[in-house]
């Protein structure tokens, strides 16, 4: 088959170098947001706060207040990190019998047996109770500096000016207007009169923008009333409303008796290095075991070889086995893709990795009418096969993919890093840290070194910008290998943001291939 897109062309992203803060973010606005704060004389920690937010109204098809996630913060004068952890749960009413399997494979993220509707996937009973709001309240009473409606203003002024359609945010409209357009606050908000994405002209340099001043309102109420307003209250029961009118069981309880919760971070070693990563429900624990998985394996020359490839692919694969067999919320403990990831590292050495999400693209594609808050479907994290751990339930946490890490390479480097992505992220993470680690990379180098990706169950894609003969080795080697281009859209590879600091001096770099994605330093 022909394809369209040239083999010439040739793509670099630059790392940046400063003493000062950088935000390596997946959207260059909101990484502005967080290196303006740290400008103001706020830390690491401050400028996540306020990045986390701005994400909500920059790139709202990824995260925001309806999402959850985790967090990974390192102070430079703390020994020990600490995670954050604000991940979604079930709600409480939440009826088992409402998810019927039908038969077939559902069409979204994972490859569970589909349910009746799709209700897993659209729509209100695909809601989980979210926890970004907690999550950043936590951090902020632990970490903070800075004001908490300070940290939120450059969001309402994000949401207030709206969305701006440019090539890119068009280009996610229309991959997601089918599903939108069932929801009316989505349809009005992100498609035009007739049902169509927005869109600027053809050659024209018009300013079309989305609507989303209920946002920024939304987004008053908890910079005016602290992170509680948006779980007791009238914006709560507002959300509860809107939530119920349009199918759901969600009650004020569950979102009165959310907790965010800080745990120490997940403390190992590597060969010898050390790594910070998430505890729990997230991809964490798979993360370890990948590279313990690895330990046997004896890297060599300056970049992966075919060697490291197939071992990075058995690693991953035979963690994500044990992971999806064992791993869920059976206990019921107290509370503890498409994704936004986020790395954050200050003058003073501070540090933050954080990834949040909505889990699809727009989430349950359900903007709330009210709120104008877009609501996450974390339900759909859930095995809706009965009698497994992280089978569907009341009342139980989200088993996600998020894999935001911390390492301290040998020779005193940091780093901080993460992606979005889904199933893709924990492999793209594991391969970074090797590649930091193993070969000795900066994070320059590593960014634009070829991955491989092994999230789906039958296949390894592998970068086209691998050797032939690395290529024709996993060839035979791999079950079934399949090249593809390091594109801008769809993404055949996770998304990462990553920032490091080494001898007083910080680095940050993003996905070479996003378009939106940047590193930003903050100005003396």
């Amino acid at each position: 088959m022909t394809k369209q897109q040239n083999t010439s062309w040739q793509i670099s992203k630059p790392a940046v170098h400063s003493k000062n803060g950088i935000v390596a973010s997946q959207s260059r606005i909101a990484a502005q947001v967080g290196a303006d704060i740290m400008a103001r004389g706020g830390n690491a920690v401050d400028a996540a706060i306020a990045t986390s937010f701005a994400l909500g109204a920059a790139e709202p098809w990824m995260s925001g207040m309806g999402g959850g996630g985790y967090m990974v913060v390192q102070m430079a004068d703390a020994s020990k990190p600490q995670v954050i952890e604000f991940g979604m749960r079930a709600p409480q009413g939440l009826r088992v019998d409402d998810y019927p399997i039908v038969g077939g494979k559902a069409g979204d993220l994972f490859a569970w047996p589909a349910v009746l509707e799709d209700r897993n996937v659209f729509g209100a009973k695909a809601v989980a109770i979210p926890g970004q709001v907690a999550g950043m309240g936590l951090a902020h009473d632990h970490f903070a500096t800075l004001d908490w409606a300070d940290l939120l203003a450059p969001a309402i002024a994000l949401a207030d000016a709206g969305l701006p359609v440019d090539w890119f945010a068009q280009l996610i409209l229309a991959g997601s207007a089918k599903d939108l357009a069932a929801f009316p606050a989505s349809r009005a908000t992100f498609l035009d009169e007739n049902g169509f994405p927005k869109a600027t002209g053809w050659t024209a340099l018009g300013d079309v923008r989305c609507d989303l001043h209920p946002l920024a309102a939304s987004l008053r109420t908890v910079a005016d009333g602290g992170p509680r307003a948006f779980y007791d209250g009238p914006l709560a029961q507002s959300i509860v409303d809107d939530l119920n009118a349009a199918g759901g069981r969600h009650s004020l309880a569950d979102f009165a008796d959310y907790r965010a919760t800080r745990v120490d971070a997940a403390q190992y070693r590597y060969r010898d290095h050390t790594i910070f990563g998430t505890p729990n429900l997230s991809a964490g624990p798979t993360l370890k075991r990948a590279l313990d998985l690895m330990i046997q394996w004896c890297p060599s020359g300056l970049t992966p070889d075919a060697d490291a490839y197939a071992t990075y692919d058995s690693a991953i694969r035979q963690a994500n086995a044990e992971r999806y067999a064992t791993m869920g919320d059976t206990e019921h403990e107290p509370d503890q893709s498409c994704t936004s990831h986020f790395s954050i590292v200050d003058a003073a050495g501070n540090m933050v990795s954080v990834t949040q999400t909505l889990l699809s693209i727009f989430g349950s594609r359900l903007m709330l009418p009210t709120s104008g808050i877009l609501m996450n479907n974390g339900i759909m994290w859930f095995d809706p096969i009965p009698s497994k751990p992280n089978s569907i339930g009341p009342d139980k946490r989200c088993l996600t993919n998020m894999c935001p890490t911390i390492l301290t390479r040998n020779d005193g480097a940091r780093f901080a890093l993460g992606a979005s992505g889904g199933r893709k992220i924990m492999p793209a993470v594991t391969q970074l840290t090797s590649m930091l680690l193993d070969y000795g990379m900066d994070l320059d180098t590593a960014l634009h070194t070829a991955r491989i990706d092994m999230s789906l169950a039958d296949v390894t894609i592998a970068d086209d910008t691998i050797s032939p003969k690395i290529l024709e080795t996993l060839s035979d080697r791999l079950a079934k290998v399949v090249i593809a281009p390091r594109t801008i859209y769809p993404l055949h590879f996770a998304c990462p943001s990553a920032v490091s600091r080494h001898q007083g001096m910080n680095v940050g770099a993003t996905e070479v291939m996003h378009p939106w994605a940047d590193a930003i330093a903050a100005k003396k």
